[in-house]
């Protein structure tokens, strides 16, 4: 699936392995996600899977390459700064996006009750703080 464009700095493309209609599982979707060079923002506008919790691991990434992984309740967001080859859990009530120093890559995967891909709860950007 190719998403995002260049003037919004998020053109990457996804990768979806696990998944209803390619290799059906009980309550898991796996895929990845591989930004395009000079692009460096993942998955925004921001959401929420009420119904299912996201797990990230980045890498393919330089030694001098960080990833803002944003999180927490819309109204009280947080950020963990990953380098290559770690990860981060982000539960069904967090938000989760992410902004490089560089374009990145990251495999991810998400459990839970319900596998719609696209059933997600959007924040408006005025929402964030």
């Amino acid at each position: 699936v190719h998403l995002g464009d260049l003037e919004n700095s998020n053109k990457r493309t996804i990768f979806q392995y696990v998944h209803p209609a390619v290799c059906k599982s009980c309550q898991l979707l796996m895929g990845m996600t591989v930004l395009d060079p000079n692009n460096m923002w993942n998955t925004m506008p921001t959401h929420t899977h009420e119904r299912r919790m996201e797990v990230y691991f980045y890498f393919n990434m330089d030694e001098n390459t960080r990833v803002f992984h944003l999180m927490g309740q819309p109204h009280e967001t947080r950020h963990i700064v990953m380098a290559n080859e770690q990860a981060v859990i982000s539960p069904s009530w967090s938000i989760h996006s992410g902004v490089g120093t560089k374009n990145y890559t990251f495999i991810w995967g998400m459990a839970g009750e319900n596998q719609t891909f696209t059933d997600m709860d959007h924040i408006a950007m005025g929402q964030l703080r």
